[in-house]
């Protein structure tokens, strides 16, 4: 199969490689699961993934390093947080070696198609959706576990430097309580309107604040977010369950404290942040996901009123941080944590 793909610009977008991998649920477990090139999933008018929203997916990407392997970063995680989403949702869980191993052959399987030029990757996109042919508002009995895979670039245009956010005050796309930690398609579809505003002006990314007070900071819309006030880096805790446990975040998190520099999980509301901002203790902004990686938050934008960051330049604690992990992922650097996993 020949996939007519412009390397030199890559988006973050799909394209349809050879092979994806498949697996059944039924009676209460799941079978042992297949490649196969067919792309087309054949499900009942009536499954409860279309009505009810049953379904859960990820992101995680495969790297070129500089000696032509692949690898995978931290893909342990991603298994971890889907089963987790998978609870929420009264989906079935897998097995996470089985889910590795599956993750494990369609990358090598596909893995003429992770693309070379350093920034690029290969996306893998893991879901499970359910199928019963029903109209009654329970759990289904019967899922489709699936696996496909996409070569792309930067997630946004502008790559490293700095974006564009704005803070949503009208909508909230989840509440302490309800979906917020989990990886599930209706979070990003109660998303899409504060994102379709800031696209109309101007801006890549909404800044989305807690549903209850509408003052403590959730996260952006495909991106948890990080602060350094006073050199302190600062970022929206997940104790309310309404922020998404992100993998990037997590090696963040960890990457800072051992480099020895202050880390606080706390609430941060958005009116200590405009004020830091006031005071100039702002010192930087940016955004963390498997997407993006780093991304610096260059101007936010509340009110009617616009907030410069640092010069609407990329701060230091958010370089080292994307110089370190895509030096990792890319295997430029020794991954002396053990995060990665490479492609026999």
């Amino acid at each position: 199969m020949t996939v007519d793909l412009d390397w030199e610009n890559l988006g973050f977008n799909y394209s349809k490689l050879p092979f994806r991998y498949i697996s059944y649920y039924k009676d209460g477990k799941w079978d042992e699961g297949q490649l196969t090139e067919d792309a087309t999933l054949h499900i009942s008018e009536a499954s409860p993934a279309l009505h009810y929203g049953q379904e859960a997916f990820e992101g995680l990407k495969a790297y070129r390093t500089s000696d032509g392997n692949v690898q995978l970063f931290r893909p342990q995680c991603n298994v971890e947080r889907m089963n987790n989403t998978c609870k929420r949702l009264c989906v079935p869980t897998i097995d996470p070696d089985d889910a590795l191993q599956a993750i494990e052959t369609i990358v090598e399987v596909d893995k003429d198609w992770v693309p070379y030029e350093y920034g690029t990757s290969l996306y893998i996109r893991p879901f499970i959706i359910a199928t019963d042919p029903h109209l009654g508002v329970h759990p289904s009995k019967t899922y489709i576990f699936c696996i496909i895979l996409s070569p792309v670039g930067s997630y946004y245009e502008a790559g490293i430097n700095p974006v564009k956010i704005m803070v949503e005050r009208e909508y909230v796309r989840c509440v302490k309580g309800g979906t917020g930690i989990a990886k599930a398609g209706g979070n990003y579809a109660a998303s899409l309107i504060g994102q379709k505003k800031a696209d109309e002006m101007g801006y890549a990314q909404v800044l989305w604040l807690d549903g209850v007070h509408r003052k403590y900071i959730d996260e952006v819309g495909a991106m948890n977010i990080f602060f350094v006030i006073d050199g302190v880096v600062v970022t929206p805790d997940l104790t309310d369950g309404n922020i998404l446990p992100g993998v990037t975040r997590r090696s963040c998190i960890e990457l800072l404290k051992s480099w020895g520099m202050p880390v606080e999980e706390r609430k941060v509301s958005i009116d200590e942040v405009l004020e830091a901002h006031d005071n100039g203790h702002l010192n930087e902004a940016f955004g963390t996901g498997t997407a993006a990686v780093i991304s610096p938050v260059g101007e936010l934008y509340d009110n009617g009123k616009s907030y410069v960051i640092n010069n609407n330049e990329i701060g230091p604690v958010a370089k080292k941080l994307y110089d370190t992990l895509t030096g990792i992922q890319w295997g430029k650097i020794e991954d002396k944590l053990g995060w990665t996993v490479k492609i026999k």
